[in-house]
Formats: structure tokens, sequence, C-alpha cells
């Protein structure tokens, strides 16, 4: 056989298994958060090797049908994404009313939100943070590092910076909980007016660290999304760093459409 039907062969397998196991999630024989078959069962069961195997199960992530977890194997989905409403989630109106962006937008998704504080301390500013902060590199900052999670499941990992001369003077920003409205409350309690919010966002794979905190695959895509917090006299005062899990979010943008 030629390399290239041997090559067409073995898609088609695992196309064949990816189709399989789609049938069995859309009938219910697997049901909503029912672990999958692993990968020993599936190669018994379809006589193919490990990476056919591999190949299917990673169609099925690449779908959404499934969800894979770092050390406990992969599952049928059973929560939507989080839809993560960038023109919405930062409406002062919020703030003023006590709510934190995630732990809304997760609880709209259906599931349990939470969150684990990492670190908050003083650190030196990463040259690329201290770019959008207008400050020197290695200036010291205010990092506050958060993992998030949903249901127990953890889906992003952030990091805030803050200029030291801003916060220096808020004492709520180095506490745990910050109060109603989190930091961006606190700031402008503290006379600093949100004006703007800048994000920028890429879709990369993750790194070793990072599919190990966010429990992904090696491999997992990830959204990388920075966001600075500008206010009315046009400063920088923090600058949000964040990394996604990509399959467990929908980013949703609106912009007007003038001059």
């Amino acid at each position: 056989m030629a390399s290239s039907e041997v090559a067409s062969s073995a898609k088609a397998k695992y196309l064949q298994i990816a189709d399989d196991l789609a049938a069995q999630i859309s009938s219910g024989t697997l049901a909503a958060g029912a672990a999958v078959p692993s990968e020993a069962d599936l190669m018994e069961r379809y006589g193919v090797a490990s990476g056919t195997v591999r190949k299917a199960v990673a169609e099925l992530r690449t779908t959404q049908l499934i969800e894979t977890h770092h050390g406990r194997g992969s599952f049928v989905r059973s929560r939507p994404p989080v839809q993560r409403k960038s023109s919405d989630r930062f409406r002062r109106s919020h703030r003023k009313a006590g709510k934190a962006a995630y732990l809304a937008e997760a609880e709209q998704s259906g599931g349990k939100p939470s969150v684990n504080v990492l670190f908050i301390g003083p650190t030196e500013a990463p040259p690329e943070i201290a770019e959008r902060l207008g400050i020197a590199a290695g200036t010291q900052v205010l990092a506050r590092k958060r993992r998030y999670f949903r249901d127990g499941v953890p889906t992003e990992e952030a990091t805030s910076y803050l200029p030291w001369d801003v916060v220096k003077d808020i004492p709520e920003t180095f506490a745990e909980n910050p109060g109603g409205g989190g930091i961006y409350a606190r700031l402008e309690d503290h006379g600093h007016v949100l004006a703007e919010f800048t994000e920028t966002v890429r879709a990369r794979l993750a790194t070793k660290a990072e599919a190990s905190a966010l429990a992904l695959s090696p491999g997992s895509p990830v959204i990388h999304l920075i966001r600075n917090a500008t206010t009315s006299a046009d400063r920088v005062v923090e600058v949000c760093d964040t990394i996604m899990a990509a399959d467990q979010f929908v980013l949703d943008y609106r912009f007007p459409a003038g001059d």
C-alpha cells in the first residue's frame, strides 16, 4: 500500500472513532460528565495504535464535546463555555453593585465559581508590563495573582500589576478580598476614575507550567489576554496578564462602527 493510502486510512480510522464517540455522546450513552473510555480501552476496542486514539480524542476536544484534565483523563463536557462579554463586564454599575466579573459570568453559564489567591505583594515589573504602565522595567509594583475555578476545575490564571505609588495608600488592594467591586472599585474610591479598558488577545499553546496550573493536556491551546485599565487622567493604573483555557471561554466584543 502506498504511503499516501496508509495516511488516508489512518485518518479515516481516527475520524471513525471520533464519530462513534460523538454519536454515543449525542445519544446519551456517554452522559454529560461521564469519563471517556481510557486510551487502552479504545486501542483494544478498535484495534488501533495509541497515536490513532489520541488523534480521535483530540478531534473531540476540538469540537468541544469533551474536556481533558491533566492526571484525571477525558470527560464529556457538562457545561457551556463562559461567555465573556468584554463590552459589559467592566461597567461601573457592576462595580457599584459589588459584582466580580468572573464570578458573575461563571454563574450565568451554570457553573459554581471560586477563586484562589496565589500571591499578593511587591514585585519587579516585567519589561512588557512596565512598558504598558509607563515605568522602567524592574520598578516595584504590586502584583495580585489569582487562579479561577468553575465546578472545581481551574479555568484561568490572572496577575494584576498596579503602580506602587497608586496602591501604597489603598490598603484594600493588599487584601485577599478587596471588597465589593474588587480593586477597580477601590481605585475609583480613591479618585482614580477609570475611563477605558484595552485588551490584547492572542491564542497559543500552553507552556508546561500553564498546562499544569490549569490541568490541561500538553499542547492544549490557551488564550493569552493582557488588559490595560486607563483613568480619565490618561494613566494606566493596572495591567492584568491572564491565561485562559481556550475551550472554557467564548470572548464576546462589541464596538462602534462609526468614524
